[in-house]
Protein backbone atom coordinates (compact mmCIF):
# COMPACT_ATOMS: atom_id res chain seq x y z
CA UNK A 1 0.00 0.00 0.00
CA UNK A 2 1.33 3.55 -0.83
CA UNK A 3 2.41 5.23 2.21
CA UNK A 4 0.50 8.24 1.68
CA UNK A 5 -2.50 7.01 1.01
CA UNK A 6 -2.10 5.00 4.34
CA UNK A 7 -1.31 8.01 6.58
CA UNK A 8 -4.87 9.62 4.60
CA UNK A 9 -6.76 6.88 5.19
CA UNK A 10 -5.49 6.45 9.06
CA UNK A 11 -6.19 10.54 9.37
CA UNK A 12 -9.95 10.12 8.23
CA UNK A 13 -10.30 7.20 10.97
CA UNK A 14 -8.54 9.17 13.43
CA UNK A 15 -11.18 11.90 12.66
CA UNK A 16 -14.46 9.49 12.61
CA UNK A 17 -13.16 8.15 15.61
CA UNK A 18 -12.92 11.90 17.47
CA UNK A 19 -16.56 12.07 15.86
CA UNK A 20 -18.27 9.29 17.06
CA UNK A 21 -16.89 9.85 20.62
CA UNK A 22 -17.80 13.35 20.56
CA UNK A 23 -21.52 12.92 21.41
CA UNK A 24 -21.44 10.95 24.20
CA UNK A 25 -21.34 12.63 27.30
CA UNK A 26 -19.83 11.49 31.04
CA UNK A 27 -21.58 9.44 33.07
CA UNK A 28 -21.04 11.12 36.71
CA UNK A 29 -22.35 13.82 38.83
CA UNK A 30 -22.24 17.09 38.10
CA UNK A 31 -18.96 19.33 39.38
CA UNK A 32 -20.75 21.95 41.55
CA UNK A 33 -17.67 24.03 42.83
CA UNK A 34 -14.74 25.23 41.24
CA UNK A 35 -13.07 23.10 43.87
CA UNK A 36 -14.06 20.21 42.18
CA UNK A 37 -13.19 20.80 38.96
CA UNK A 38 -10.27 21.74 39.53
CA UNK A 39 -9.75 18.35 41.08
CA UNK A 40 -11.22 16.84 38.18
CA UNK A 41 -8.91 18.25 36.00
CA UNK A 42 -6.04 17.18 37.90
CA UNK A 43 -7.00 13.46 37.43
CA UNK A 44 -5.85 12.91 33.74
CA UNK A 45 -8.62 9.58 34.04
CA UNK A 46 -11.58 11.87 35.64
CA UNK A 47 -15.09 11.12 34.57
CA UNK A 48 -14.67 14.93 33.50
CA UNK A 49 -15.22 15.87 29.31
CA UNK A 50 -12.49 18.97 28.74
CA UNK A 51 -11.27 19.82 25.55
CA UNK A 52 -7.41 21.59 26.60
CA UNK A 53 -5.62 23.55 24.58
CA UNK A 54 -1.59 23.31 25.63
CA UNK A 55 0.68 25.71 24.09
CA UNK A 56 4.15 25.07 24.61
CA UNK A 57 7.03 27.93 23.17
CA UNK A 58 10.13 26.87 22.99
CA UNK A 59 13.22 29.38 21.90
CA UNK A 60 17.09 29.11 21.45
CA UNK A 61 16.75 25.99 19.81
CA UNK A 62 19.68 24.34 18.19
CA UNK A 63 23.35 25.45 16.20
CA UNK A 64 20.38 27.76 14.19
CA UNK A 65 19.05 29.22 17.42
CA UNK A 66 15.58 28.35 15.91
CA UNK A 67 12.25 28.72 18.29
CA UNK A 68 9.22 25.71 18.05
CA UNK A 69 5.59 26.47 18.69
CA UNK A 70 3.40 23.53 19.74
CA UNK A 71 -0.31 23.83 20.22
CA UNK A 72 -1.40 20.53 21.42
CA UNK A 73 -5.29 19.87 21.14
CA UNK A 74 -6.13 17.32 24.05
CA UNK A 75 -9.87 16.17 24.27
CA UNK A 76 -10.40 13.75 26.98
CA UNK A 77 -14.15 12.33 26.64
CA UNK A 78 -15.34 9.51 29.33
CA UNK A 79 -17.17 6.86 28.89
CA UNK A 80 -19.30 4.73 30.89
CA UNK A 81 -19.02 1.04 30.51
CA UNK A 82 -20.29 -0.70 33.35
CA UNK A 83 -21.38 0.34 36.62
CA UNK A 84 -17.89 -0.82 37.69
CA UNK A 85 -15.65 0.85 34.79
CA UNK A 86 -14.96 3.77 32.73
CA UNK A 87 -13.13 4.14 29.49
CA UNK A 88 -11.57 7.32 29.03
CA UNK A 89 -10.14 8.25 25.71
CA UNK A 90 -7.42 10.80 25.24
CA UNK A 91 -6.07 12.33 22.31
CA UNK A 92 -3.17 14.39 21.71
CA UNK A 93 -2.70 16.29 18.14
CA UNK A 94 0.30 18.64 17.72
CA UNK A 95 -0.03 21.67 15.55
CA UNK A 96 3.68 23.11 14.89
CA UNK A 97 5.45 26.18 14.23
CA UNK A 98 9.15 25.93 13.85
CA UNK A 99 11.71 28.30 12.50
CA UNK A 100 15.64 28.10 11.57
CA UNK A 101 15.19 24.05 13.64
CA UNK A 102 16.49 22.56 10.11
CA UNK A 103 18.32 25.35 8.69
CA UNK A 104 18.51 29.31 8.77
CA UNK A 105 15.53 31.00 7.35
CA UNK A 106 13.64 27.76 6.89
CA UNK A 107 10.01 27.05 8.44
CA UNK A 108 7.55 24.63 8.86
CA UNK A 109 4.07 24.53 9.95
CA UNK A 110 1.56 22.14 10.29
CA UNK A 111 0.29 18.97 12.18
CA UNK A 112 2.72 16.71 13.82
CA UNK A 113 1.64 12.58 15.24
CA UNK A 114 -1.16 12.23 17.06
CA UNK A 115 -1.36 10.15 20.14
CA UNK A 116 -4.34 8.57 20.54
CA UNK A 117 -4.70 6.63 24.16
CA UNK A 118 -7.89 4.57 25.71
CA UNK A 119 -7.80 4.03 29.68
CA UNK A 120 -9.39 1.55 30.89
CA UNK A 121 -10.64 2.77 34.67
CA UNK A 122 -12.29 1.69 37.93
CA UNK A 123 -15.21 4.19 38.31
CA UNK A 124 -14.93 4.51 41.92
CA UNK A 125 -11.31 5.63 43.46
CA UNK A 126 -10.43 3.81 46.59
CA UNK A 127 -8.95 5.74 49.54
CA UNK A 128 -8.45 8.49 47.14
CA UNK A 129 -5.95 6.10 44.64
CA UNK A 130 -6.98 5.46 41.55
CA UNK A 131 -5.20 3.91 37.85
CA UNK A 132 -6.35 2.65 34.17
CA UNK A 133 -4.13 0.99 31.26
CA UNK A 134 -5.19 0.54 28.03
CA UNK A 135 -3.58 0.87 25.00
CA UNK A 136 -1.74 3.72 23.18
CA UNK A 137 -1.70 4.18 19.33
CA UNK A 138 0.65 6.64 17.52
CA UNK A 139 -1.30 7.96 14.25
CA UNK A 140 1.12 9.43 11.46
CA UNK A 141 -0.77 12.95 10.84
CA UNK A 142 1.88 14.66 10.64
CA UNK A 143 1.76 16.97 7.18
CA UNK A 144 5.07 17.55 7.11
CA UNK A 145 8.36 14.90 7.14
CA UNK A 146 10.03 17.48 9.44
CA UNK A 147 7.36 17.59 11.87
CA UNK A 148 6.21 13.73 12.14
CA UNK A 149 8.11 9.94 12.21
CA UNK A 150 5.78 8.78 8.96
CA UNK A 151 5.06 5.39 11.25
CA UNK A 152 2.47 3.90 12.86
CA UNK A 153 3.30 2.99 16.42
CA UNK A 154 1.33 1.41 19.17
CA UNK A 155 1.93 0.20 22.53
CA UNK A 156 0.40 0.13 26.59
CA UNK A 157 0.00 3.16 28.49
CA UNK A 158 -0.84 3.76 32.10
CA UNK A 159 -1.43 5.68 34.66
CA UNK A 160 -1.66 5.95 38.66
CA UNK A 161 -2.34 8.68 41.22
CA UNK A 162 -3.61 9.61 44.28
CA UNK A 163 -5.95 12.57 45.73
CA UNK A 164 -6.07 13.51 49.04
CA UNK A 165 -6.63 16.73 51.17
CA UNK A 166 -5.93 19.23 48.31
CA UNK A 167 -2.87 17.20 46.73
CA UNK A 168 -2.91 15.15 43.86
CA UNK A 169 0.28 13.02 42.53
CA UNK A 170 0.93 10.37 40.39
CA UNK A 171 2.54 9.64 37.26
CA UNK A 172 1.66 8.26 33.15
CA UNK A 173 3.30 6.16 31.42
CA UNK A 174 3.12 4.76 27.70
CA UNK A 175 5.67 2.92 25.41
CA UNK A 176 5.47 3.14 22.14
CA UNK A 177 6.97 0.62 19.31
CA UNK A 178 6.39 1.23 15.52
CA UNK A 179 4.63 -1.35 14.02
CA UNK A 180 4.31 -0.31 10.21
CA UNK A 181 5.01 3.26 7.63
CA UNK A 182 7.86 4.71 5.45
CA UNK A 183 10.90 2.23 5.65
CA UNK A 184 12.93 4.98 4.76
CA UNK A 185 12.48 6.43 8.45
CA UNK A 186 13.84 5.59 11.42
CA UNK A 187 12.05 3.08 13.63
CA UNK A 188 10.08 4.21 16.99
CA UNK A 189 11.01 2.98 19.79
CA UNK A 190 10.16 5.83 22.53
CA UNK A 191 8.78 5.72 26.63
CA UNK A 192 7.33 8.97 27.13
CA UNK A 193 7.07 8.95 31.38
CA UNK A 194 5.12 11.99 33.26
CA UNK A 195 5.36 12.36 37.00
CA UNK A 196 2.97 15.32 38.16
CA UNK A 197 1.75 16.92 41.09
CA UNK A 198 -0.78 19.68 42.20
CA UNK A 199 -2.29 21.54 45.00
CA UNK A 200 -5.45 23.04 44.63
CA UNK A 201 -7.12 25.69 46.77
CA UNK A 202 -11.15 25.21 47.45
CA UNK A 203 -11.32 28.76 45.21
CA UNK A 204 -10.17 26.38 42.40
CA UNK A 205 -6.22 27.59 42.36
CA UNK A 206 -3.98 25.32 42.12
CA UNK A 207 -0.02 25.48 42.17
CA UNK A 208 1.85 22.11 41.08
CA UNK A 209 3.95 20.80 38.11
CA UNK A 210 5.30 17.94 36.09
CA UNK A 211 8.16 16.24 34.63
CA UNK A 212 7.97 15.14 31.32
CA UNK A 213 10.85 12.74 30.36
CA UNK A 214 11.18 10.87 26.88
CA UNK A 215 13.60 7.82 26.28
CA UNK A 216 14.28 7.12 22.73
CA UNK A 217 15.62 4.21 23.07
CA UNK A 218 16.40 4.01 19.07
CA UNK A 219 18.20 6.84 19.04
CA UNK A 220 19.90 6.32 22.89
CA UNK A 221 18.85 10.01 24.02
CA UNK A 222 16.76 11.10 26.96
CA UNK A 223 14.79 14.69 27.02
CA UNK A 224 13.57 16.16 29.99
CA UNK A 225 11.39 18.90 30.80
CA UNK A 226 10.06 20.41 33.88
CA UNK A 227 7.01 22.00 33.82
CA UNK A 228 6.07 23.88 36.96
CA UNK A 229 2.65 25.96 36.60
CA UNK A 230 -0.40 27.89 38.57
CA UNK A 231 -3.53 28.02 37.49
CA UNK A 232 -6.77 28.79 38.00
CA UNK A 233 -11.14 27.95 36.98
CA UNK A 234 -13.04 30.97 35.72
CA UNK A 235 -15.82 31.26 33.42
CA UNK A 236 -15.77 32.53 30.08
CA UNK A 237 -19.22 33.73 29.51
CA UNK A 238 -20.85 30.50 30.51
CA UNK A 239 -18.28 28.23 29.60
CA UNK A 240 -16.26 26.80 32.47
CA UNK A 241 -12.74 27.31 31.49
CA UNK A 242 -9.36 26.81 33.12
CA UNK A 243 -6.27 28.64 32.76
CA UNK A 244 -2.44 27.42 33.97
CA UNK A 245 0.63 29.18 33.01
CA UNK A 246 4.36 28.58 33.77
CA UNK A 247 7.80 28.50 32.38
CA UNK A 248 8.99 25.17 30.25
CA UNK A 249 12.61 24.38 31.84
CA UNK A 250 15.01 21.79 29.94
CA UNK A 251 16.74 19.72 32.39
CA UNK A 252 18.33 17.44 30.21
CA UNK A 253 18.71 16.90 26.60
CA UNK A 254 21.04 16.07 23.71
CA UNK A 255 22.23 20.09 22.97
CA UNK A 256 20.96 20.00 18.72
CA UNK A 257 17.52 20.26 20.38
CA UNK A 258 17.82 21.62 23.82
CA UNK A 259 15.92 25.52 23.98
CA UNK A 260 17.57 27.91 26.19
CA UNK A 261 13.79 28.86 28.05
CA UNK A 262 10.07 27.80 27.18
CA UNK A 263 6.48 29.27 28.32
CA UNK A 264 3.27 26.80 28.73
CA UNK A 265 0.01 28.06 28.58
CA UNK A 266 -3.11 25.84 29.11
CA UNK A 267 -6.99 26.76 28.52
CA UNK A 268 -9.10 24.02 28.82
CA UNK A 269 -12.68 24.08 28.15
CA UNK A 270 -14.58 21.85 31.02
CA UNK A 271 -18.55 20.25 30.18
CA UNK A 272 -19.52 19.17 33.38
CA UNK A 273 -22.95 17.10 33.05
Amino acid sequence: MNFNNFRKQLLLLFFAFFLSIGNVTAQDKPAQTAEELAKKLANPIASLISVPFQNNTDVGIGAFNGSRNTTNFQPVIPISISEKWNMISRVVLPIVTQHDITAPGVQQTGLSDALVSAFFSPAEAKNGLTWGVGPAILVPTATDKFLGTEKLGVGPTAVVLKQKNGWTYGALVNQIWSIAGNEDRADVNQMFVQPFFVYNWKSGAGVGGNFEITQNWEGKTTAVFFNPTISGITKLGSQMIQLAVGPRIPVAMPESGRPDFGIRAVLSFVFPK
